[in-house]
């Protein structure tokens, strides 16, 4: 038989064929209780407790911003909750000084001449008390010259500090699924995206602009309370139809002087006084707010317990998410949705009855908002200490990135992984592996028993912004879930709509299914989780 060179199409089929096998006999090579995935999903999906739990946090105790009594209930409320369901040291681990507690008491807001009718607004955390009758004037300050034509012109003002957004039709739906496309994208990603700024992925020139819009923004402050402005308000940057995002406006140090009184009015509102405005018309508004500080607890405090190991119970695997939130809304997606999901993770476990081989521990953290502090402070006492960012930091994630020098602790080496739940209410559709292809074998295996439920999805990209980066940043297997988007940037996050009605429960149960999953599995094979290597500058751990 004459002989015929393969021809390109059946080289390329080889390929596949060759990259398939492999990969196959890589995830066949990583053992997985079928049986006990079996009993996960059954109890996951058929007696789960994920909404209670999370309406227990979002309803009851309500928004938790750190330091704030809310916080400390949530604190109290979650360790005996997890003692209840037979966790063993549960307990809160203090951590600190983070500063004042502030919390909301009573807030009113009202246009009273030239017609009245009421505001949709929230004031800014960190702000005083205040009740304010007084006349709006805009103020556009974009300039150093532009502070002279309002000098002498505020005491006494409610200043309307930002020109107006443009406000567009809602042509596409604000609740989004990650598409087939999107998640191929994703698991086609080779390199990842180069963390330039900690976890947001901001670039040098982007931090620049960031760093000159704030000290302009500072100097309008002190000109503001310079001239005796009573009252400050402005649209958000983003949000409409009624949704606001409210954040800080004030200091945690209560050596610090007081913040000015400050608001963020719904844009509608927001557009209407500063239309009545430019056609010369007085604008006259009433604003109560009642708030209160907090000083006779300075420390932050992150929720701790664990289901004890066996044979290798000197190790750990730990799962976490942030309890803290925002206060206009109940902190709902952001982030009792991955509390309630970790939370009903181990509670799965322990009504199985497992007998993990190294110990589970779970990690409710405190303090994420204002930049990752309590994931921080824990990573830094246990597993390794990181030089703290300048005081004033701007940059608050600037103490993610791989700045030494890092000094190792011994227990360093006893950390298998840690795996984070903080994207909203949607369900999993995979993992972020950080960079990490040492995993890729091991979670394809692990996420084939749930490619049914939609996870199957594995990235090389990072992804940033909540409390994985903690420990990732010290060279230690840390994971954040992809999950659908749904509502989360375009309506939820750090929000009024941030509320139980935005949850989607059977994207909770199934979240909570994986994650209790992903969790035996480490707890359970032989080796720990591969790591990637360390970040420049370590020391080594001292010597018992």
């Amino acid at each position: 038989m004459k002989y015929r060179q393969p021809s390109r199409i059946m080289i390329l089929l080889a390929f596949v064929m060759a990259c398939f096998l492999g990969t196959a006999a890589q995830v066949a090579q990583e053992k997985v209780d079928l049986e006990m995935m079996k009993k996960i999903r059954q109890e996951g999906m058929e007696r789960s407790q994920v909404m209670q739990t999370l309406s227990y946090l979002t309803d009851v105790i309500g928004p938790r911003l750190t330091g704030s009594p809310q916080m400390k209930a949530a604190n109290e409320w979650t360790k005996n909750k997890l003692a209840e369901w037979g966790l063993e040291n549960a307990h809160l681990e203090a951590w600190g000084p983070f500063g004042r507690g502030w919390s909301l008491e009573r807030f009113s807001a009202h246009v009273i001449e030239p017609v009245p009718f009421p505001l949709i607004a929230y004031p800014k955390a960190w702000t005083p008390s205040a009740h304010v009758v007084g006349e709006a004037i805009f103020t556009d300050i974009k300039t150093e010259a532009d502070f002279e034509k309002y000098r002498g012109k505020l005491k006494g003002a409610i200043v309307l500090t930002a020109p107006m957004r443009e406000v567009k039709a809602l042509f596409t739906a604000p609740a989004q699924r990650l598409t087939d496309e999107r998640l191929l994208a994703m698991a086609n990603a080779e390199i990842p995206a180069p963390r330039q700024q900690a976890a947001a992925g901001i670039t040098e020139e982007q931090m620049q602009r960031m760093r000159e819009a704030q000290a302009l923004n500072n100097k309008k402050m002190e000109f503001y309370r310079a001239e005796g402005a009573a009252f400050l308000l402005d649209p958000g940057p983003r949000g409409d139809g009624g949704t606001i995002f409210v954040g800080g406006g004030g200091s945690r140090d209560r050596n610090a002087p007081p913040a000015l009184p400050s608001a963020v009015v719904a844009i509608e509102h927001y557009g209407r006084i500063l239309r009545m405005l430019e056609k010369g018309i007085k604008v006259k508004l009433e604003i109560n707010s009642v708030v209160r500080f907090h000083d006779d607890d300075l420390m932050g405090y992150n929720t701790i317990a664990e289901i004890p190991g066996t044979d290798k119970k000197d190790e750990l695997v730990m799962l976490g998410a942030h309890m803290d939130s925002w206060h206009s809304g109940t902190g709902a997606t952001d982030n009792a949705a991955g509390c309630a999901v970790v939370m009903e993770a181990v509670r799965i476990l322990k009504a199985l009855d497992v007998k993990p081989r190294r110990t589970i521990r779970i990690a409710l953290w405190s303090g994420e908002e204002q930049g990752l502090l309590g994931s921080r402070a824990y990573v830094d006492k246990h597993f390794a200490a990181r030089p703290s960012p300048p005081a004033g930091q701007s940059d608050p994630f600037a103490a993610m990135r791989n700045q030494g020098p890092i000094t190792l602790k011994p227990d360093h080496t006893k950390l298998s992984v840690y795996f984070n739940l903080d994207n909203g209410t949607g369900k999993i559709r995979g993992v972020y592996m950080q960079g990490n292809e040492a995993v890729r074998p091991i979670f394809r295996a692990w996420l084939a028993p749930f490619k049914d439920l939609g996870a199957a999805t594995l990235t090389l990209n990072n992804t940033g912004g909540t409390d994985h980066l903690a420990f990732d940043a010290v060279g230690l297997p840390g994971f954040q879930f992809i999950q659908d988007p749904v509502e989360y940037d375009t309506r939820t996050h750090h929000s009024n709509m941030d509320v139980y009605e935005r949850i989607q429960a059977e994207d909770m149960k199934q979240a909570a299914v994986i994650m209790a999953a992903f969790v035996y599995n480490a707890a359970m094979r032989d080796e720990k989780l591969p790591r990637k290597p360390l970040p420049p500058n370590v020391q080594q751990a001292p010597a018992r």
